[in-house]
């Protein structure tokens, strides 16, 4: 999403639509909404294979022309050979009709009323049929584009559908939240089919631009994931979603630790330096081998052991926070985040959260933790 040439046309696209408008207009930024269905024929087999059709419609008529041609009068020669045989199927199909070639016996006159007749009808269907195929459409596409915009409420919008992004999808999948609640935006057009062949609602277009954020409906989002490639893209797709959208939770990555604080100042609720990250797991594996593999299970929802964030419940209100069922790691008060074993933690109240490590459960299960 950083090579991203600021003139092309940005389009959005949902799973198993594979027709993409490729002219690009420097001056004129347009988008297109293509929703989840199944995998359709491209365009241009559509088109090849009704061609296929009309053309064998075609020498099925010259042939039927050609081998009663003595039925036919010329007003030019009187005689009718393979060409006159071609042009007069042509025109005959196309309703042109320019009445220098007609049939006089009756034979030829049987043959125009039983066999040339259904076949100009049915060419006629085979070329009107690819318009009104296309029209027809365009159509459905739209009235479903205008019905997914409707109830698109309080959705997932990611950014970036690489390892980073494709992770935290899988995350969140893993927790209960359904695939047609994510919103996929990237700059690749691969990356975006790759998206739509998941289940995904693909935007493809620069997230930098306000335009493409806004066919994503991140000013109606709950939550925003910026998982870009290059820590400034990051920082200027974080600027551009928090003016869009001022009270959704946006989590950003970022390679470069020193980058953080700026991502903080754009309007990231949370920033996760995955280069530190991953190094410090690396070390952490070299200490502790198991140790690193009970982090890598709590950072992976849905197996184990998982790391989840709930609400206090009433029962557990004035009691200290060792007195819970859960294994509490940290209280989250207002915006302060109080360790286990800071005095102040307790006695807990109903309105501090809880960071809790419990078994992993179903996303089906309505017991799920929050």
């Amino acid at each position: 999403m950083d090579r991203v040439d600021r003139r092309r046309v940005f389009h959005v696209k949902l799973p198993g639509h594979d027709a993409i408008a490729r002219n690009a207009d420097e001056h004129l930024v347009t988008a297109r909404v293509q929703l989840p269905r199944q995998q359709v024929q491209r365009p241009l087999v559509q088109v090849t294979r009704r061609l296929v059709m009309a053309l064998v419609v075609l020498f099925v008529t010259v042939f039927i022309v050609w081998i009663d041609n003595k039925g036919y009068h010329d007003n030019s020669d009187d005689s009718v050979d393979f060409l006159d045989a071609v042009y007069y199927a042509t025109v005959t199909l196309s309703t042109t009709g320019y009445g220098d070639i007609v049939p006089y016996s009756d034979s030829a006159r049987l043959v125009n009323v039983l066999l040339v007749t259904p076949l100009r009808v049915l060419f006629l269907i085979i070329l009107v049929g690819t318009t009104l195929e296309v029209l027809t459409e365009r159509t459905r596409e739209e009235w479903r584009q205008n019905r997914w915009r409707s109830h698109l409420r309080e959705h997932t919008v990611i950014v970036g559908y690489g390892t980073k992004g494709r992770s935290a999808i899988q995350t969140l999948c893993a927790t209960g939240l359904r695939k047609d609640q994510i919103v996929i935006v990237d700059p690749s057009a691969k990356v975006i089919e790759a998206a739509n062949a998941q289940g995904f609602v693909g935007v493809l277009g620069d997230a930098t631009r306000s335009e493409v954020l806004l066919r994503a409906e991140v000013q109606k989002a709950r939550q925003i994931v910026i998982a870009t490639q290059r820590d400034d893209t990051a920082v200027l797709v974080t600027l551009t979603a928090r003016q869009l959208n001022r009270s959704a939770k946006i989590v950003a990555a970022v390679r470069e630790e020193e980058n953080a604080p700026l991502l903080r100042q754009s309007g990231a609720d949370a920033v996760i330096t995955s280069a530190s990250a991953a190094g410090r797991l690396l070390g952490m594996s070299v200490l502790s081998p198991m140790a690193g593999t009970v982090m890598e299970d709590l950072i992976q929802q849905g197996t184990g052991l998982d790391l989840i964030e709930r609400p206090v419940i009433k029962a557990e209100v004035g009691r200290n926070v060792r007195e819970t069922e859960d294994l509490v790691v940290s209280v989250l008060r207002g915006h302060r985040l109080i360790g286990y074993d800071d005095p102040s933690a307790s006695p807990l109240q109903l309105t501090d959260r809880l960071i809790t490590i419990v078994r992993a459960q179903n996303p089906a299960d309505p017991e799920a933790g929050a």
